[in-house]
């Protein structure tokens, strides 16, 4: 393999495992705040699965956790009217955000502590509230009606399995 081959190919594995680690710490954090915190997880682990052993027998286990819990998110009316209010929140505060309107006078601190962020922000507020509603919508059509939601998640994990 010539040099430029090698390098190329150390590159894309750098990229992979960091981009990987990063979903996998951004997953982690989204756990306890707010944010698709199993998909990024499952996504972080799919990603590194292709170079370590170890992250491929943890896929499998957070994929059912993560189709477990969009079939409990949409078991009840309130779970799924609440839900849809986050995502619509988070668009919304994130519009908010890339307009970044002057801060109002009930602002204690300095104007410059006023949304801060800017576009950036605003744009990712939006992005992970459109996941939210698609994944929302995805559970509704896939769980919403099962008498054993928790059975046709672990069968969608089992259907899904590279053979």
């Amino acid at each position: 393999m010539s040099k430029a081959g090698r390098v190329s190919r150390w590159v894309r594995r750098t990229g992979l495992e960091v981009l990987g680690w990063s979903l996998v710490l951004v997953g982690i954090a989204a756990l306890v705040l707010p944010g698709p915190g199993l998909l990024a997880l499952f996504a972080g682990l799919a990603i590194l699965s292709q170079q370590y052993e170890w992250a491929e027998r943890r896929l499998e286990p957070v994929k059912r956790a993560a189709f477990r819990a969009a079939a409990d998110g949409v078991r009840t009316w309130p779970r799924i009217i609440g839900s849809c209010a986050g995502g619509l929140s988070l668009v919304a505060f994130g519009v908010l955000w890339g307009l970044r309107p002057p801060s109002p006078a009930w602002w204690p601190t300095d104007d410059r502590w006023w949304l801060p962020g800017g576009l950036g922000t605003g744009a990712s507020l939006i992005l992970s509230g459109l996941v939210a509603l698609a994944m929302i919508a995805y559970s509704f059509r896939r769980f919403r009606g099962a008498d054993h939601p928790h059975e046709v998640a672990d069968a969608t994990v089992r259907a899904q399995r590279p053979r």
